[in-house]
């Protein structure tokens, strides 16, 4: 099937209320174009410098969201930028975005990333660091970055019982935080997340094909 054959079914599986998030990391520009072409605005790169080169050349209108692991000295890159930073996991990390975002005079969206997975090589956050988070702004805001809301990433396992139980965590803690987005699933296992009460889902290979 195409891309654009791809991103209907997609689109046309997924509730409204669900933002579909089109992961184009490794794929090259034509095949964004062709996503964008059908009508896709939202894009995720995991890659600093990747999505830096590909926001150059690409429509203006492109929302691009960073969704992998950011490295404090990679922020200034992507700030004048990114609409979105997915995968947040140390407050030291929100305090760059939020300088880099000063200096562009800007206010940078940002999810911070829980550890929901057992894999010890996924990154993310407890729920109570994430509290402890929340919590600080009242007393030290900062006032260039926006928290809107959270995203983890289940096992890498074919339990699909252990998959929701992991995403019911999530969404049971998101609840308590009175955050707007909460951005779970991927191409293998959206379906559960949606479920389990996702609001941002992040598909690459099943909208542009398998990574080379």
């Amino acid at each position: 099937m195409s891309i654009e054959n791809n991103l209907k079914a997609i689109t046309n599986s997924i509730p409204d209320n669900v933002t579909l998030v089109a992961v184009s990391k490794t794929k090259p520009n034509t095949a964004i174009e062709e996503a964008y072409e059908a009508g896709q605005r939202v894009f995720g790169e995991n890659k600093v410098q990747e999505m830096a080169t590909k926001a150059e050349s690409l429509p203006k209108d492109i929302k691009w969201h960073l969704i992998g692991h950011l490295q404090k000295n990679k922020v200034k890159y992507i700030a004048p930028f990114v609409s979105l930073i997915h995968g947040v996991d140390s407050y030291s990390t929100l305090q760059e975005i939020d300088k880099q975002a000063r200096k562009n005079n800007r206010i940078i969206d940002c999810l911070l990333q829980a550890k929901i997975a057992t894999e010890e090589s996924k990154f993310g956050m407890s729920f109570a660091e994430i509290n402890s988070i929340l919590n600080s702004f009242k007393d030290t805001p900062l006032p260039h970055i926006k928290v809107v809301g959270l995203m983890g990433m289940a096992s890498f396992t074919k339990e699909k019982n252990q998959v929701s139980q992991e995403f019911n965590s999530l969404k049971s803690f998101f609840e308590t935080t009175k955050l707007e987005i909460l951005s779970m699933g991927m191409s293998g296992d959206y379906k559960l997340a949606i479920q389990e009460g996702s609001t941002m889902v992040r598909i690459g290979s099943a909208i542009f094909g398998s990574r080379d």
